[in-house]
């Protein structure tokens, strides 16, 4: 019989080595595991850590139901709150995030705090007080009732927490190209040009309104610092800052969704971060006024049918 048609069994020596080489990469894979899960761990409860005693009560919450007729859109309320020194917050930002998971989108609405609001069960004030009368329920109500935006969930940051988030999370901080120099009421001094801010000089560039823009040039700056966010998660080695990052807000940000809802929902909206964010602003230009009243001081007063229109067509929503 010829040795090379010979089809005997496989020496058990090299079976024995396959053997080794499988378990060698199973106990690596394994051990990989196990050192994935404890640093996940470690560095979720340091950023948990940083949170104690931030506790932020909005009150109760009732979202809209998601519209049957198209269940791939969310909209989410942002708020970011202020306390006047009294115990009581208002909310220096106020945004909508409209989310559609079909077409991958997301789009970003800002309300100018000074808006003169038709808040329900009360007088008409600025916007920002509508926190301040009733928490994150008026809020909603409010919104929803002038511009016919239906709000399915929120989520609130307090202001003193924002710089510990931005820090946890971007330790080298974040890039801005500061246009002009800052520094009057936002606590540092900003200078010209393109540079990495830490999180309390990034609040101070969202926040300064000491210009002749005022409140207008501040919000454009708060959505530039959104995109500018949006696009350091999905840089290499953000994945390593996420469980430190979900610590954080688990305590900094307040919000109607469950542990598990929250980190299913900023995963994929991570997944997402290279889509462009289109932003809006309202009023929108040429729809407003100012207007001074003695319960409400300085106040914007806005054509609301003109940007309930301008909200429908940039949102895609039907018109009552």
């Amino acid at each position: 019989m010829n040795e090379d048609q010979y089809e005997g069994p496989v020496p058990r020596r090299r079976r024995r080595r396959k053997l080794r080489i499988g378990r060698l990469f199973f106990t690596i894979l394994f051990i990989a595991f196990i050192v994935a899960g404890l640093y996940s761990y470690f560095q979720y409860k340091e950023g948990k850590a940083l949170a104690k005693g931030n506790a932020i009560d909005p009150g109760p919450f009732q979202g809209d139901v998601i519209d049957p007729q198209n269940p791939s859109v969310e909209n989410y309320l942002l708020l970011g709150i202020d306390d006047d020194g009294s115990g009581k917050s208002r909310t220096d930002t106020m945004m909508v995030l409209s989310w559609n998971k079909q077409e991958g989108s997301i789009r970003l609405v800002s309300f100018m705090r000074d808006i003169y609001a038709d808040i329900p069960g009360y007088k008409s004030y600025k916007l920002n007080t509508a926190y301040y009368l009733n928490g994150v329920q008026t809020v909603k109500d409010t919104i929803t009732g002038m511009f016919g935006i239906p709000i399915h969930h929120y989520a609130i940051v307090d202001f003193d927490n924002f710089e510990s988030i931005i820090d946890a999370a971007f330790p080298e901080g974040i890039e801005i190209n500061v246009q002009k120099e800052m520094s009057e009421k936002i606590g540092v001094t900003l200078m010209p040009g393109k540079q990495r801010l830490n999180g309390k000089e990034l609040l101070g560039y969202a926040r300064f309104r000491a210009d002749a823009e005022g409140d207008f040039g501040r919000v454009a700056r708060q959505q530039e610092v959104m995109n500018a966010v949006k696009d350091e998660v999905v840089r290499p080695g953000m994945l390593l800052h996420i469980p430190k990052l979900s610590g954080a807000l688990s305590g900094f940000v307040k919000t109607d969704l469950t542990s598990k809802d929250e980190i299913s929902k900023a995963f994929t909206l991570l997944m997402k971060g290279k889509s462009d964010l289109e932003t809006m602003t309202v009023p929108v230009e040429g729809t407003y006024q100012f207007n001074s009243y003695s319960h409400a001081g300085s106040v914007i007063e806005l054509d609301v049918e003109k940007n309930k229109e301008a909200l429908a067509a940039f949102l895609d929503l039907e018109l009552e």
